[in-house]
């Protein structure tokens, strides 16, 4: 397991974790309170830090701006997409979840949500990334699965935690910190607090039985400058697909003290639990859509593995932050954020959700008894639990060294508790399923000769250890020029302690440490006060997944880190009434992760290591322009190119030719039209996305689709009314298949719909 190697770093994470516990406030006013004069302005122009957080917070305040869906800074020094609180209220649904709330910026795309929008998980992809290629933060703290660095988009924070949402489309500065430092970040803002007391109380009713209730509470300034806001929320639905309920719970809370006119301290907590019933595996082949509608999800027919009580999972979490924030001197500022999230995940599932009695060839469900006779008839599915808890810190300085240069320096320490497990069970009995092959554990000390039990397929506890040190110089040499080099260092170790391991099925300790020097240079320009250029040199690193410790010998298993060369340059404008920007970029990515079966016959079984690499390169750009009386149009668009570098097979010798990453399009477009006048607030955006394989031989095309939303409301007094209509041309097209088209999953747009919405605001 990887160890902290100096003793005076163990002293200034130490001592900043103890002394100086952090939290992060995100008061990020939306984009349309800015003033009217058309400059560049943060967020929170009350707290005196200029440490960046993931992300800088800045609008420019012009007409265009106030109304954007999307925009990016003047201050920006890689490619970014700014969106809004307003976007997020006036024009989408309120289940929405963040992957849906990137979408409308380019080169994201996403699939799933199949059940509706908010109200099944969704998985974005970043000019081709996937999602564990690129960071998620909420706060400036990075989070993410603890087997990799995925995310569950309806889990930890819904759009009512949610103040505004920046997409990075690159690794950064030296001071972006988290696990995915590769294809680009998600940064969340949590609710801003404000200086006078309000709130609003909220209800909406829509398609599919899907109804919310939520209600948002600001205190307003109260003892000594201290300002709070609270929320909380609960959504219900039948689902898109049937027999496939949702429900969410969701209570937000964050507390702003000023201890000193120099040093603030913010305290967040936010709790999440989901109860719904999906498959673990879920999707419909063609033949069942064939039989029962393109939104087959589960039945009640307890008698097939598609029965709604067999698939059914809860999941709970928590995320706390505390953070403080100090001005030590006129020219230095600290932070450091400490923080804590949880998450729990129990599942239990049908092994297979795709055949079933009246399918094409339908083989009889069957489980296996504690005698080792089958039992024709009974249904095979498994329980499974992924439970963790993880602890970390972060501490920033910024120092003015001179009137050019500033530096800015700081570390990150995070650790991790996991424990994992899936059992084999008789769905229609409720006891074990004895059906896994014996496996007797080598005579390692750990349980020798122990034959592992025919229900277990792995019961397994893991720890993380992560720390990334960095500093950055920038240099201002003449007005409106910052030259920013950075270097940062990342130490990353897994262990695993099992029971009985995944894979293997016998208890095994296995680790590995891998370690990356990342060097950044970024720069930006201002010649004009509306006008901005930018470019980017930048390293980024991504840690082989969890799973390559799931081998019988970890000797013959040595994948390194995947690592990226990242180049990009744009330029930034606003004017008066419009905002543009552009870029181009060129990823070079190596080190891809590869795994194969071994075949020599010394039994090594799997075996991890890294072959080739891909291409990512494209162009990229957004605009919005305002004509005065409330109305502006926007548009953005990007052109992506992703492709795998030609290698040779390690098991077959063959030379494997360049194709296209799957889910990746070859291109993203958006445009549409809003209006903000007096009570009324109209807008209708279209996302299309383009053309993309589903896998990775590129023998499955996905044809390009797109959705248009359509959302209204009117103001009456402290009412509010409106309407919003997802998918408004109810286009149904595939956007993700799971396997070949003929026998695989395959998803949909989940089509048309329709919800009402009224608030109370006081």
């Amino acid at each position: 397991m990887m160890t902290i190697r100096t003793e005076a770093r163990a002293r200034l994470l130490g001592a900043s974790a103890l002394a100086l516990v952090a939290s992060f406030c995100a008061n990020a006013a939306a984009a349309e309170t800015v003033p009217a004069a058309a400059t560049e302005q943060k967020a929170d122009p009350a707290t005196k830090s200029d440490i960046a957080e993931g992300s800088d917070i800045v609008v420019t305040a012009t007409k265009a701006n106030e109304l954007a869906p999307v925009t990016a800074s003047l201050k920006t020094t890689q490619p970014q997409a700014i969106v809004s609180r307003s976007f997020i209220e006036d024009s989408l649904p309120a289940t929405v979840d963040f992957n849906q709330i990137a979408l409308i910026t380019p080169s994201v795309s996403n699939f799933g949500g199949n059940n509706g929008i908010g109200l099944s998980e969704s998985k974005a992809q970043l000019r081709g990334f996937q999602d564990g290629e690129y960071n998620i933060t909420y706060d400036g703290v990075p989070f993410g699965d603890t087997n990799d660095p995925t995310h569950h988009s309806t889990t930890f924070f819904p759009s009512n935690t949610v103040e505004t949402l920046i997409v990075d489309r690159g690794p950064g500065n030296a001071s972006n910190l988290g696990q995915a430092s590769f294809g680009g970040t998600f940064n969340l803002f949590s609710r801003a607090t404000r200086d006078d007391f309000g709130g609003e109380v909220v209800g909406s009713y829509g398609s599919f039985n899907t109804y919310l209730a939520r209600g948002l509470l600001q205190t307003g300034t109260f003892a000594n400058g201290a300002q709070a806001v609270f929320s909380g929320q609960y959504v219900h639905s039948d689902g898109r697909t049937s027999y496939s309920k949702y429900q969410n719970y969701n209570l937000f809370g964050k507390v702003v003290v000023p201890v000193t006119p120099d040093v603030k301290v913010t305290f967040l907590a936010t709790y999440n639990k989901n109860r719904f019933n999906q498959a673990d595996n879920d999707g419909s082949t063609l033949a069942q859509q064939a039989l029962y509608g393109k939104y087959y999800g589960l039945n009640n027919d307890p008698n097939t593995s598609e029965y709604f009580g067999y698939n059914h999972t809860d999941k709970t979490t928590d995320f706390e932050i505390i953070k403080l924030e100090a001005n030590l001197s006129p020219g230095a500022v600290f932070e450091n954020r400490a923080y804590t999230y949880y998450y729990d995940n129990e599942t239990l599932s049908a092994n297979d959700v795709t055949t079933q009695p009246g399918i094409a060839g339908f083989k009889p469900y069957q489980t296996i008894g504690a005698n080792g006779k089958a039992i024709v008839g009974d249904i095979p599915g498994y329980t499974k639990t992924n439970k963790y808890r993880v602890f970390g810190d972060i501490a920033k300085v910024r120092i003015d060294l001179a009137s050019f240069a500033t530096i800015t320096a700081g570390a990150w320490l995070e650790f991790s508790h996991t424990y994992r497990q899936q059992r084999d069970v008789d769905l229609t009995t409720g006891g074990f399923n004895y059906v896994e092959k014996v496996v007797k554990a080598p005579a390692t000390g750990l349980n020798p000769g122990e034959l592992t039990p025919q229900y277990i397929k792995f019961d397994q506890k893991s720890r993380g250890n992560h720390t990334e040190e960095f500093v950055e110089l920038e240099i201002r040499p003449i007005e409106g020029l910052k030259i920013t080099p950075g270097f940062k260092h990342v130490d990353f170790g897994r262990k695993i302690d099992a029971l009985y391991n995944q894979t293997t099925r016998y208890a095994q300790r296995n680790s590995n440490d891998y370690a990356a020097d990342l060097p950044f240079v970024t720069i930006n320009y201002q010649p004009l006060a509306n006008f901005s250029v930018y470019g980017q040199y930048a390293k980024g690193f991504l840690a082989p997944p969890l799973s390559q410790l799931y081998v019988a010998n970890t000797t013959f298993s040595n994948a390194v880190p995947q690592k990226s060369t990242n180049y990009q340059a744009g330029a930034v404008y606003h004017g008066s009434h419009l905002s543009l920007d552009a870029d181009v970029y060129v990823i070079n990515f190596t080190n891809k992760f590869y795994s194969y079966t071994d075949t020599s016959g010394q039994g090594l079984g799997t075996i991890f290591t890294n072959i080739g690499g891909a291409l990512y390169k494209g162009v990229e750009g957004q605009a919005t322009y305002a004509f005065g009386n409330g109305l502006a149009i926007f548009a953005n668009a990007s052109r992506n190119y992703a492709k795998t570098n030609v290698y040779t097979d390690p098991v077959t010798g063959k030379v494997v030719p360049r194709t296209t990453i799957a889910k990746a399009p070859q291109s993203t477009a958006a445009g549409g039209v809003l209006y903000k006048h007096g009570p009324i607030k109209f807008s209708l955006t279209d996302k299309w996305t383009g053309p993309q394989y589903s896998d990775l031989a590129n023998t499955v095309r996905i044809s390009p689709y797109n959705t248009v939303n359509l959302a209204a409301s009117y103001a009456i007094g402290p009412i509010k009314v409106g309407i919003d209509v997802t998918d408004l041309l109810d286009s149904q097209k595939i956007n993700q298949i799971s396997g070949t088209l003929a026998t695989g999953q395959i998803y949909y747009q989940p089509g048309r719909a329709v919800s009402g919405q009224i608030t109370y605001s006081f």
